[in-house]
């Protein structure tokens, strides 16, 4: 698999994502820079109360494109660990999203990554995409914030509801992607034969936003965190979301373990003036079995510790809380070290 992107590029993230980044070559004294309680140990507890010093950890923690919110989410997080953990050096890298993170993990390239609890479920069970490819030992270490969908389409188009797409030019994101496999499960359950009964364009968000504006196509599908970029450029010109309704979120559910109904409020998107129902999907940040209990721990315990500061930094983490952690994760196992921290702190 292609390995991450140059050290040059991963640094330039890095100093961007969080001030005062000083990584292990800052000195020892930037641990103190950001966490609200102090730097983690070098090591743990001995039966004496002394501590015994942990080897060096490596943390490989791929994202997404350069251009969207989960790249500059990654930044923030291993900037905090590299920063406040003394044994761990972590990173972040572009990559082509959670299905591209997956393989990374379970290859052995990369350690933590984050990617829709779907995608995490059929990984860790070898279907859909991963089918021959299973990583039984995917490990979770936290739930974060919901992934939902969003039917963006034209005025002219005449779209009210996902049947009304049959026969129209509508992008669909990259071919085999996770987004694509949103539409593939979306339009299945409204009815259609997909991708038979639709005009695909297999685009990335940016091109369907540009599109979409100039009223080439007439809709995207498009998930992301809201409010998003592309929505925005898109509600600008006009466009305008669609509800997905109950019984198709219903049938959802009953089929996948991981679909949950989301509102986007009035007001999220230009000219929109009422509520939109749609699904959504919760991100999880995830992490091979074997990265052993003590780091994870420390991981899950510093990230935890500082969230209010990285919700500061990021708006996708922005009130996240270990008591949902745990929750709408597809019964996707917990790493022995988070489940550690959230038992010492009772959310278990």
């Amino acid at each position: 698999m292609k390995k991450a992107i140059s050290l040059a590029l991963t640094a330039a993230l890095m100093m961007s994502a969080l001030a005062g980044c000083g990584g292990k070559n800052g000195g020892e004294s930037s641990k103190n820079d950001v966490s609200s309680g102090g730097a983690v140990s070098t090591g743990t507890s001995a039966p004496g109360g002394d501590a015994v010093p942990h080897d060096p950890v490596t943390i490989n923690f791929p994202t997404a494109g350069s251009g969207g919110a989960l790249y500059a989410v990654g930044a923030a997080i291993t900037n905090l660990w590299d920063t406040e953990i003394d044994y761990v050096s972590a990173s972040s890298q572009a990559s082509n999203g959670g299905i591209d993170n997956l393989n990374q993990v379970s290859e052995g390239e990369a350690q933590v990554s984050i990617a829709i609890s779907s995608n995490c479920y059929q990984c860790l069970n070898g279907t859909d995409s991963f089918e021959g490819y299973a990583y039984g030992d995917l490990k979770v270490i936290a739930g974060l914030y919901f992934n939902p969908n969003q039917v963006v389409v034209t005025e002219k188009s005449g779209i009210t509801d996902l049947a009304g797409v049959k026969g129209k030019h509508f992008a669909v994101a990259a071919a085999g992607s996770s987004v694509e496999g949103e539409c593939k499960n979306h339009f299945t359950a409204a009815g259609l034969s997909y991708p038979d009964d639709i005009n695909c364009e297999y685009i990335a968000f940016t091109d369907a936003a540009d599109m979409l504006q100039n009223g080439t196509i007439d809709g995207a599908w498009i998930m992301s965190g809201a409010p998003a970029a592309a929505v925005t450029q898109a509600c600008t010109s006009g466009c305008r979301l669609v509800n997905i309704s109950d019984e198709i979120i219903s049938a959802l559910q009953a089929q996948y373990p991981w679909y949950a109904p989301f509102t986007i409020p009035a007001g999220t998107y230009p000219n929109q003036d009422e509520a939109v129902q749609t699904s959504a999907i919760k991100m999880v940040m995830f992490c091979r079995g074997d990265l052993d209990e003590e780091t994870v721990y420390a991981l899950t315990k510093t990230f935890w510790e500082n969230i209010e500061k990285l919700g500061e930094a990021q708006a996708n983490l922005k009130g996240l809380t270990p008591q949902e952690a745990v929750k709408d994760i597809a019964d996707l196992p917990l790493h022995p070290g988070a489940e550690r921290y959230y038992q010492e702190i009772g959310v278990l």
